[in-house]
C-alpha cells in the first residue's frame, strides 16, 4: 500500500511499498494470523526464534503460514537482558532465518519491558561489527536515538508507548523532536500503539514507518483491524507530505467578511 504520488521507501538498500511492519505472535489461529498480514498490505514481518523456530515441532505450523507469504523476514531478539544474550540470538536467528536483519531488543525493567540503553548500545555496536543490519528498540530519549545512529545504525525505532499498552505517543514532543533532529534514517515508531489513530499521529510527525503486532493480534477482528491500520498509515503519510494547518489560539472564520458587502431590508 503506498501514497499516490509517493516514492518507495527503502530500509538498508531493500525497497518496499508499505510502511507498515507487523508481527507474528498472539493471533488466534496461524490463518487469522494469515489473514491478517495480506489485509494490511505489510510487507516485512517479525518473527521471534523463541517461538518460530522452523526446527522445532511446535512452531512447524506458523513458521509455514509464514514462509507462504513469502514476505520479509525481520527476526527480534525478543525476551534477551543484555547484550551477550542479544547477540548470541542474533547468530541463531541469522542461520535459521537466512538474513541478516535483526530487530535489537534488549529489556532492562520486567514491569514496562523499557529497553536498557547500556546494553542496547553494546549490542548494536557488536552486531554492526558482526554484519548485521540492526533495527533497534528504543525509547524516545533524543540521546539513545542520536548514540544508536552515531554507531551506524541505519533505522531507528523509538516507542510510543510500553510494549502492549495501546496507550499511543505517550510524548508526542519528545518523537518529534527525534524527528527534526535525525533527518539521515528511518525513523519506525514500534510499541505501544493500540488504535489506527495512534498510527496516523505518528505518520503525521514524519516518521517513515509503523511496526505494530498486538494491536491487531487481539483486535475482536484482526483482519480487518490489520485493514484500518493499513489504510491509517498511508493517509497519515499523505497528510504529513501534504503539510497541515498551522495550530492557532483564537478562531478564524473560514469565509473572511472584510471587505464583503451585506444587505439588509429596510
Amino acid at each position: 500500500m503506498i501514497a499516490e504520488g509517493e516514492k518507495i521507501w527503502t530500509l538498508y538498500g531493500a525497497q518496499f511499498n508499505s510502511r507498515f511492519l507487523i508481527g507474528s505472535a498472539l493471533y488466534p489461529s496461524p490463518q487469522i494470523m494469515r489473514d491478517a498480514i495480506i489485509a494490511s498490505g505489510a510487507e516485512i514481518i517479525t518473527v521471534s526464534l523463541r517461538r518460530q523456530a522452523p526446527e522445532q515441532g511446535g512452531g512447524n505450523t506458523i513458521w509455514d503460514y509464514i514462509r507462504a507469504l513469502n514476505r520479509a523476514l525481520l527476526p527480534n531478539t525478543a525476551g534477551c537482558r543484555n547484550a551477550k544474550e542479544a547477540v548470541a540470538l542474533a547468530q541463531m536467528s541469522r542461520e535459521i532465518f537466512n538474513t541478516d536483519w535483526i530487530k535489537l531488543e534488549v529489556i532492562g525493567d520486567d514491569y514496562n519491558l523499557q529497553p536498557d540503553p547500556f546494553e542496547t548500545v553494546i549490542a548494536a555496536e557488536q552486531l554492526i561489527k558482526l554484519g548485521f543490519k540492526v533495527f533497534p528498540y528504543c525509547t524516545d530519549d533524543l540521546v539513545f536515538c542520536l548514540r544508536l545512529r552515531d554507531l551506524g545504525c541505519e533505522v531507528l525505532m523509538p516507542w510510543g508507548a510500553p510494549i502492549g499498552t495501546g496507550r499511543g505517543l505517550i510524548n508526542p514532543y519528545a518523537l518529534q523532536t527525534i524527528r527534526e533532529r535525525i533527518t539521515d534514517v528511518p525513523l519506525i515508531v514500534d510499541a505501544g500503539i493500540g488504535k489506527p489513530s495512534h498510527a496516523l499521529q505518528a505518520m503525521e510527525l514524519g516518521y517513515d514507518g509503523i511496526l505494530l503486532n498486538t494491536a491487531v493480534a487481539q483486535a475482536a477482528d484482526p483482519v480487518l483491524m490489520a485493514q484500518a491500520f493499513g489504510e491509517a498509515i498511508v493517509a497519515g503519510r499523505k497528510s504529513y507530505r501534504a503539510g497541515a494547518m498551522p495550530e492557532r489560539q483564537t478562531a478564524q472564520p473560514s469565509t473572511p467578511v472584510l471587505g464583503t458587502p451585506f444587505w439588509h431590508q429596510s
